[in-house]
């Protein structure tokens, strides 16, 4: 018994993640700038059901909007003289 539950761990599925390894969290929005999570969602991702996770998967590219771009160096600081 115990050999077929240490196999069943090698065998299990992976769960679905949107994860792309760029972690860190918005400061106003609260979501990750990589997957666009909120914090509850990514601490509670790993106990959602699959047909959870798939509703959060299909909302996340609509997030993408409330992450404005900052634009860097001298440009993001001076304004423009037009």
């Amino acid at each position: 018994m115990k050999d077929q539950n240490i196999q069943n761990i090698w065998l299990r599925k992976e769960i679905d993640s949107p994860c792309i390894k760029l972690c860190s969290i918005h400061p106003t929005e609260r979501i990750c700038v990589g997957c666009y999570r909120s914090m509850e969602e990514i601490g509670a991702w790993s106990s959602l059901s699959s047909e959870v996770r798939l509703e959060i998967m299909s909302e996340l590219p609509s997030r993408a909007s409330r992450i404005q771009k900052r634009r860097g160096g001298r440009g993001a600081k001076v304004p423009s003289l037009k």
